[in-house]
């Protein structure tokens, strides 16, 4: 039926799953205490557009032109429909073709 299962597989599970659920919670306390105006707050309002940029911006350099292309594309559709699926398909459009001719 099931093989059997090692008590230490269990207790490093254990451990895990406390760890996750403590540095979850620690990060919840701690933001509690942050400002809730002023500076801070505006610099914690753009975190994740700036963390999502960050991930972004290697893969548009790593693209080149065709990638700034996309990019300028994505944003262009974005501004003026407001929908940011559609937005990201055309950029993916754009890359997806250039490497396929590419080819």
């Amino acid at each position: 039926m099931f093989p059997a299962i090692n008590p230490q597989v269990l207790i490093a599970v254990g451990l895990a799953a406390c760890v996750t659920y403590s540095l979850r919670l620690g990060g919840l306390l701690l933001a509690s205490r942050f400002p809730r105006s002023g500076r801070f707050r505006r610099g914690m309002d753009a975190l994740p557009g700036a963390l999502l940029f960050s991930l972004v911006l290697p893969s548009i350099v790593a693209e080149g032109v065709w990638g700034l292309m996309a990019a300028a594309l994505t944003a262009i559709v974005v501004l003026r429909t407001r929908n940011t699926l559609a937005a990201m398909l055309c950029g993916m459009l754009v890359i997806f073709a250039v490497r396929k001719i590419g080819q």
